[in-house]
């Protein structure tokens, strides 16, 4: 169980471990099979936790931009549709592996680093601790119910970006 349940805190932690991950996936040493995979469930879960839990009570902030949120909501499909490209190529490390790595590793850096600056802040200096607290216990629960389900499988990619 993490130390904090700060829903801000949860989702930076996240974010650092994809970065971990993208570190992983360009090694030529690392298991980058297993590496892709603990990042396509992460990914997916962690998107669909932030949207389903996270991003819907935001909005209810008037200090947190919704425009901000319905964007990162937008990105999300961008990373989903570059992580799916990804999944699709047959041998890993070939050059068009890279190549869809790097545009999955500048998707996903973009919109962190996005959300961060805009949503997290305005989410951390508007949202008391303890409602960030019962965001960040919503946000895990789903999270993990996403992870438990193979959320990051080829097929379960290409359904939601059917939706």
């Amino acid at each position: 169980m993490p130390e904090t349940q700060d829903v801000v805190e949860l989702i930076l932690a996240d974010h650092r471990r994809m970065e971990d991950l993208f570190r992983q996936l360009r090694s030529v040493e690392a298991d980058r099979a297993s590496a892709l995979k603990e990042f396509a469930d992460l990914l997916i879960a962690h998107a669909l936790a932030e949207e389903t839990k996270v991003y819907p009570a935001l909005k209810r902030y008037k200090d947190i931009d919704d425009e901000e949120v319905e964007h990162g909501e937008e990105e999300h499909e961008e990373g989903h549709k570059a992580l799916l490209a990804l999944l699709e190529v047959d041998e890993i490390g070939s050059d068009d592996w890279d190549e869809k790595l790097e545009e999955l590793v500048e998707a996903i850096a973009h919109h962190t680093d996005e959300e961060e600056r805009t949503i997290l802040n305005g989410a951390r200096e508007n949202v008391a601790v303890e409602r960030r607290e019962e965001l960040g216990a919503d946000f895990l629960k789903e999270r993990a119910h996403r992870l438990s389900s193979g959320c990051g499988s080829v097929d379960s990619v290409r359904g939601i970006l059917k939706k």
